[in-house]
């Protein structure tokens, strides 16, 4: 084939690339006219460009200037691709070790931290941001068996979290939340009950998470919507200590989870614990002790034996402050309720005697008494872990709210459309999948996910249609030096 200039009627110069067999002519395309030596030039190297791709050989010579292979004015802009995003989170599930999970998973996994939406709309996103085409009849046929991955996915990540956080099950963070539904009916699974995201109308889910003291999550479980969270936490551990057979142990979670029966659990099974302790709901010959052996200033505590083991109390000054406000607002809007009873509303200081309303004195002389003051009970005796020691344990448990906060808003695991059991617990699957991911970007790189993807964002892959050729031309944007920078922290050379 050869390349043929002809002028045209017009004076124009045609430009078309030809093939001469048996003395004959063939023209096999025609490229286009020209008036200008510049526009005949750029045809000229659109017709080397639809010969090299027709005849598919490689040249023995390398182009002199392989820019020239790109003919804007040609060109028809298609739009991008975050094909970068998906090969960065797709190298991360391979390290942590989730390579070998189907690949629709993973890309499920990767789409719910880059858009979150449901199942169906997640396929249409893959497509269009990452050009990685599903079929929903794949996904039909798949899913229904991915929930069986759970259990390899928490151990894979439980071996990750030793591995690159030193996670050696001396210390871990409990606690739940509710993940409610679209939704008003309920079924075994989907029950009304206190919601933490002010939806007791609707029926929801309760989820209980484990994270390392980092706040690198490794275990999950979900219960009924109704299920008291103070019940959560001894099947879980327990079972967590049967499938790891761990032999130390410390969970620390919060004042909700604190209960005789539980700490009797606790202890028979030899369970160490770190929990918070609801100071106002102790007993006033318990509350006396602590107001006369306290010591009220910033950083000093006491331990008192109790039913629920060893009681500590700290005192601060800017938590005193604090509730002190909070208390006298109480008072005033109780007061105002006294003086005008016909506007009796439910006050914390309010209590009605032979049909009079009157102040609580007695709580009010028993909140007065506690201002300032936190509590946490412990098992640990003092030659194992001091009062510092376990107040500093317990404020770690912030963590596990941040890996809350992640999931429940970058993520959007809430509100789950899904109405029966088996979508419920795959959705939940993908999205621990996803805080795995998500969280351990953050601890690697000390940037939010949100910033993350905010910068791969800006690192695309332009597609172009060259008009002659029908050829679609990738055109890659280089990591910005801030990328260059979180990928560096995140894949780190050995």
């Amino acid at each position: 084939m050869k390349i043929r200039v002809v002028k045209t009627a017009s004076n124009a110069k045609a430009v078309q690339v030809v093939r001469y067999y048996n003395n004959k002519r063939t023209i096999m395309r025609h490229v286009g006219s020209a008036h200008t030596r510049e526009d005949l030039d750029d045809l000229v190297l659109l017709a080397e460009e639809w010969i090299k791709d027709y005849s598919a050989q490689l040249s023995i010579f390398p182009d002199e200037n392989p820019n020239k292979l790109l003919h804007l004015n040609h060109c028809t802009f298609l739009g991008v691709k975050y094909s970068f995003f998906h090969n960065q989170i797709t190298i991360l599930q391979e390290k942590i070790g989730l390579g070998d999970l189907p690949s629709l998973l993973k890309d499920l996994v990767t789409i719910r931290i880059f858009e979150p939406a449901s199942k169906l709309r997640s396929l249409e996103l893959m497509e269009r941001y990452f050009g990685i085409h599903h079929t929903r009849k794949t996904y039909y046929k798949m899913a229904p068996g991915w929930i069986e991955f759970k259990d390899e996915v928490e151990r894979v990540v439980m071996s990750f979290a030793k591995k690159c956080y030193s996670f050696n099950y001396e210390l871990l963070f409990y606690d739940v939340t509710t993940l409610y539904f679209e939704t008003f009916g309920e079924d075994e699974l989907r029950k009304n009950g206190f919601s933490k995201d002010n939806k007791s109308q609707q029926p929801q889910i309760l989820v209980a998470l484990m994270v390392t003291r980092e706040g690198f999550p490794i275990a999950y479980e979900i219960f009924s919507g109704n299920t008291f969270e103070g019940h959560t936490i001894i099947p879980v551990v327990k079972g967590f200590i049967e499938r790891n057979q761990v032999k130390e142990f410390t969970v620390v979670a919060d004042a909700a989870m604190i209960s005789a029966d539980n700490i009797r659990e606790l202890t028979k099974n030899n369970i160490n614990y770190i929990v918070g302790a609801r100071l106002g709901n102790i007993s006033a010959e318990l509350l006396e002790t602590i107001d006369k052996n306290i010591c009220r200033e910033d950083g000093k505590s006491i331990r008192l034996k109790t039913e629920f083991g060893y009681l500590i109390c700290s005192y601060s000054s800017a938590r005193y402050r604090k509730e002190l406000h909070e208390m006298n607002n109480q008072i005033e809007k109780a007061r105002k309720v006294v003086d005008q009873p016909s506007k009796t509303k439910k006050l914390k200081f309010i209590q009605t005697k032979n049909q009079k309303v009157m102040l609580n004195e007695k709580l009010i002389d028993k909140t007065n008494k506690i201002l300032g003051i936190k509590g946490y009970y412990t098992n640990l005796e003092e030659t194992v872990a001091d009062n510092k020691t376990i107040i500093e344990r317990y404020h770690e448990l912030y963590k596990i709210e941040q890996a809350f906060r992640i999931s429940k808003n970058d993520l959007q695991t809430r509100p789950i459309f899904h109405f029966k059991e088996q979508p419920i617990k795959l959705h939940v699957l993908i999205c621990f999948v996803a805080l795995v991911v998500s969280k351990h970007i953050e601890l690697q790189t000390g940037v939010s996910i949100k910033r993350f993807i905010d910068e791969s964002k800006k690192i695309v892959d332009g597609q172009l249609l060259n008009q002659i050729t029908n050829k679609v031309a990738i055109v890659k944007a280089e990591p910005t030096f801030k990328m260059r920078e979180i990928i560096q922290k995140l894949f780190p050379p050995h």
